[in-house]
């Protein structure tokens, strides 16, 4: 039976790449009971309502994760909470660091509290690589929301909320992205490249979607899920998208890095493995670590393991990303 089987369900940021498609497969493939878009953009839902039209299952709410009042409305009856909403732009966020924090990181700790006091069963919240050993604001702000998440099922108590964290790189073609960006300047005959060797893990929506799923199933509470993706530099990515544009090197931009990282050093003592996904468990007293690995039987990495984008050892070349693109839907 599935998870959202008769469930209410809650997505914030619902107007957003993932939020969309989220709400589209969980319709169609699900059986919940209500399922709810919370985002604050009344003409991101005008447009969204014309694809998806309100209904007695689907149900769209005007709000910020900033303002808990409109949280606490929001959630009555909830029992299934997927966290998407967010200020993910780094240069936003570089240039407007107290928005970032508004949204990321006061209303992460919003909706925590919120969802404990209205009983809602499961959170899940979307995480970046950006949030391992962060090098701008927005990897900050996420790094911060990811342990106020794991750390709240310390503070369910007896409302018995669970908490975890699904954590994964770039998204093929989503809003705003380097790939949308990278077809609307074919036409230029120039891509700008930040630099020649810079490398980013990449998934597609479908699979993000998907691996969400399994992770709402599976979650005990305070597990960081992170799955296992390829890798591809982004002088390949220009080559895939527009292989007849001249590559013009721009230079390395503020609060960005040269490689990404999923898992660092310092987590590896709390990381498992499994066949295509690793869990970093929480350092803390109240996990069960002996026993939830005896129950997933899983594989501790070696306190040397890191998992960064550079030290892959799975790569996309042109061809496999140009495949990917086929089968999805480009948002611009």
């Amino acid at each position: 039976m599935s998870v959202f089987e008769g469930k209410s369900v809650l997505v914030t940021g619902a107007t957003g790449s993932f939020g969309k498609r989220f709400v589209e497969m969980i319709l169609k493939a699900h059986n919940p009971r209500r399922v709810v878009v919370f985002s604050r953009d009344e003409l991101k839902q005008f447009e969204m309502q014309k694809q998806f039209p309100a209904s007695n299952v689907l149900k769209y709410f005007l709000g910020d994760v900033r303002d808990r009042e409109r949280l606490y409305r929001a959630v009555d009856g909830v029992d299934i909470v997927i966290h998407a909403a967010a200020i993910k732009q780094v240069p936003a966020a570089e240039f407007n660091p107290m928005e970032a924090i508004k949204t990321n990181i006061i209303g992460a700790n919003n909706l925590i509290e919120v969802c404990i006091d209205r009983n809602v069963e499961r959170v899940i919240a979307l995480s970046t690589d950006k949030a391992a050993n962060p090098a701008n604001l927005y990897g900050a702000t996420k790094l911060c929301s990811d342990k106020l998440f794991v750390s709240a099922n310390a503070l369910s108590g007896h409302h018995k909320t669970r908490f975890s964290v699904v954590r994964y790189g770039n998204v093929v073609g989503s809003r705003g992205s380097v790939i949308p960006f990278f077809m609307e300047l074919k036409k230029t005959g120039v891509l700008p490249i930040t630099d020649a060797r810079m490398t980013r893990f990449w998934i597609t929506l479908k699979q993000g979607l998907q691996f969400v799923v399994d992770n709402l199933e599976r979650m005990h509470g305070g597990e960081i899920f992170i799955p296992k993706i390829p890798s591809m530099t982004m002088l390949e990515v220009a080559k895939a998208i527009a292989p007849e544009c001249e590559i013009k090197i721009i230079g390395v931009r503020p609060g960005e890095k040269l490689h990404e990282i999923m898992i660092t050093q310092d987590d590896a003592i709390n990381t498992l493995e499994y066949d295509d996904y690793y869990v970093i468990q929480p350092a803390a007293p109240w996990w069960y670590r002996d026993s939830f690995i005896r129950q997933t039987n899983a594989k501790p990495v070696s306190e040397l393991f890191q998992y960064s984008s550079d030290q892959n050892s799975q790569w996309m070349l042109a061809d496999d990303l140009n495949t990917l693109l086929s089968d999805e839907e480009i948002e611009h």
